[in-house]
């Protein structure tokens, strides 16, 4: 069930919201879903099954990629993760997005380690700039009812 528990398929960028409710107002997939720059995250999420999990209480972090991150994977990368026989696999990238727990830019030090709720680490670099593992983070700390969403450039492959 916590391996269920995505994060990364919901993020956005609030000043791309206008007009719209605060992204606090909304859960992390609503807020994810009301932003064309995420809608692969939002595709890959309902495909994973984890929709009903990230509309959860949480709280959770997730470090969500853009549809410029997921297009950078090798062609053909994306439609292969979405075919159904393919789902833990997609589960595994998804839930390496998300970590437990409400976690803001003020809390990250650099060289820390975090457990991802897939099971493996994550490292958070703050200098230059701030980074998980190799993907820069682009914009933080935009905060939603049930936690908090930290866009990144590039998919997070969890290590074999």
């Amino acid at each position: 069930m916590l391996r269920r528990t995505f994060l990364a398929a919901t993020a956005a960028i609030v000043t791309t919201f206008g007009g719209m409710a605060h992204a606090a107002d909304m859960d992390i997939v609503d807020t994810a879903a009301s932003n064309p720059d995420f809608s692969t995250l939002v595709a890959a999420v309902k495909a994973a099954g984890l929709v009903d999990t990230l509309k959860g209480a949480g709280p959770f972090t997730v470090f969500a990629p853009t549809n410029e991150a997921f297009a950078a994977l090798p062609a053909g990368t994306v439609d292969d993760l979405l075919k159904p026989e393919n789902k833990d696999k997609l589960i595994a990238i998804l839930t390496y997005h998300v970590v437990a727990g409400k976690v803001m830019s003020t809390d990250l030090k650099d060289g820390m380690t975090a457990t991802t709720v897939e099971g493996k680490d994550i490292t958070i670099k703050t200098m230059p700039s701030v980074m998980v593992n190799d993907a820069n983070v682009t914009t933080a700390d935009i905060e939603a009812s049930n936690g908090v969403i930290h866009v990144i450039d590039k998919v997070l492959m969890p290590p074999m």
